[in-house]
């Protein structure tokens, strides 16, 4: 009995473009709310800008405000290391300092 050689398929390269193809779809739905958000703050704040130009220092003042609000709260919120010594448990070179030097 003779064993029959395997059938070889045809390579179907679709199989890596489907999964290009759904990674590209996958992060445009990701990212296109922050993108959208972003250039339409943008484009209100050019319109605004261009039908009342006060506008623009208004806003100006607003955004530099919001700037500085933010960085207090984040130095007030930041991480600090605690004031005390930390023990790590490091071996030490020498004799060790709390035993006696007498021999026995």
């Amino acid at each position: 009995m003779t064993i029959p050689p395997p059938v070889s398929r045809p390579s179907r390269p679709w199989g890596a473009v489907g999964a290009g193809a759904a990674a590209i779809a996958a992060c445009a739905v990701c990212c296109v709310g922050p993108l959208l958000a972003i250039l339409g703050g943008i484009g209100v704040t050019s319109a605004i800008g261009a039908l009342w130009v006060p506008a623009l220092a208004v806003l100006a003042v607003a955004a530099a405000l919001g700037v500085l609000v933010l960085r207090r709260r984040r130095r007030t919120a930041a991480c600090r290391p605690a004031p005390t010594r930390a023990d790590l448990g490091m071996p030490t070179l020498g004799p060790n300092p709390d035993s006696s030097m007498t021999p026995r």
